[in-house]
């Protein structure tokens, strides 16, 4: 689990360092790909899932760290988490309530499309670009939540909540499904031993938990905005 820690550190700095942003959710996901695969290809379907939550925990870390301190843009003022304007959307819903986040009708059939195209990228290509469309989104995030921090009066709660609950459970959900449709693809090309009928069950976990996030949201976002709010002290 350090080794996964250690490389997903190391992708941001390289990243940066070549300054060339569609790059770095490659550099993110590459070396996390390696060791899900390594962990697969033992019949370890769970300690694959374990890797790449680590990975996505770190990625949180990492990018809401880089946004709060200024270091997700280059010298040349580039941002290295490429779009800028979810970060601004979601800072305009804290500040007024309103937005995407609180709207079912608008984030609903989002939610089911980023599903949608997350797994059917995983099957196809055994996490090879569903992987870096994952890591995208998490830096997206992470540069929402790290400029919220940035301006607020209690930095450490924001950059807590700021990962709103049902966020996190879209991850976790994401990082199931997306571990599992790749086993299928990378056993059959490297020949090793993947059933996907026993893996069944981690499949509805990660369906069940894609559900969750829509109920919770649906639920907490219109109190949310409020309580991050008031911890920036907008």
């Amino acid at each position: 689990m350090i080794l996964v820690i250690l490389v997903t550190v190391a992708s941001y700095g390289l990243a940066w360092l070549i300054g060339i942003p569609l790059l770095m959710p490659f550099f993110n996901a590459a070396g996390a790909w390696w060791l899900m695969l390594h962990e697969l290809r033992q019949g370890r379907t769970g300690r694959a899932i374990a890797v790449m939550l680590v990975w996505a925990l770190t990625m949180a870390v990492v990018s809401t760290g880089m946004a709060a301190s200024g270091w997700s843009r280059t010298e040349e003022g580039t941002n290295m988490f490429v779009r800028s304007s979810y970060r601004d959307e979601m800072i305009q819903w804290v500040r007024t309530g309103v937005g995407a986040e609180s709207t079912p009708s608008v984030f609903i059939p989002r939610h089911l499309g980023y599903a949608a195209l997350f797994a059917a990228t995983s099957f196809a290509t055994g996490g090879v670009f569903s992987m870096p469309m994952g890591a995208a989104l998490m830096n997206q995030m992470g540069e929402y939540v790290g400029s919220m921090t940035a301006q607020s009066k209690s930095p450490i709660a924001s950059a807590i909540l700021g990962w709103h609950p049902w966020a996190v459970i879209r991850i976790i959900g994401f990082v199931i499904i997306g571990v599992v449709l790749s086993g299928v693809l990378l056993s059959r090309l490297l020949n090793f031993h993947f059933d996907l009928a026993t893996e069944r069950r981690w499949l509805m976990i990660g369906v069940a938990l894609l559900v969750i996030d829509i109920v919770l949201k649906w639920l907490l976002a219109p109190a949310w905005a409020p309580i991050l709010k008031g911890l920036a002290g907008w």
